[in-house]
């Protein structure tokens, strides 16, 4: 029950944030946006190909949050660290986690940059809270 209730509360969070958009819409990107981060890569073509069966010949944009990607980018930079496209999309991933969920485990192999993306999206959003 509490990941239903996660996909609906990041359903209105979107619809609140983008009245304009269809409702199929918004319940993809809901859908993925609190569950694909949860998911193995193994896992990401079955959940596609059943969001597919679900809403045929519905096709979602990929959208990224600009303010928070320009942050995120100057952030790695001051923290000296290299840019890795994957964990710019872990990041990212986080950030819309900690918007429908009050506690958040991130789990992987040991060096695999866990604390790098907690690091770098605290310091983004700093950075994004104090440009406002």
């Amino acid at each position: 029950m509490r990941a239903i209730k996660s996909v609906l509360v990041m359903a209105g969070f979107l619809k609140r944030s983008f009245p304009e958009l269809k409702e199929e819409i918004i319940l993809i990107r809901a859908m993925r946006d609190s569950n694909i981060p949860k998911f193995i890569k193994d896992d990401l073509p079955l959940f596609d190909a059943l969001v597919q069966d679900l809403f045929p010949g519905v096709v979602i944009a990929d959208e990224v949050n600009q303010d928070l990607q320009k942050q995120i980018l100057e952030s790695i930079s001051f923290m000296k660290y290299h840019v890795v496209e994957n964990q710019i999309l872990k990041i990212h991933q986080l950030f819309e986690t900690f918007q429908v969920r009050f506690g958040v485990m991130l789990v992987g192999a040991t060096n695999s940059g866990k604390t790098v993306i907690y690091k770098i999206l605290q310091h983004a959003l700093t950075g994004l809270k104090t440009k406002v």
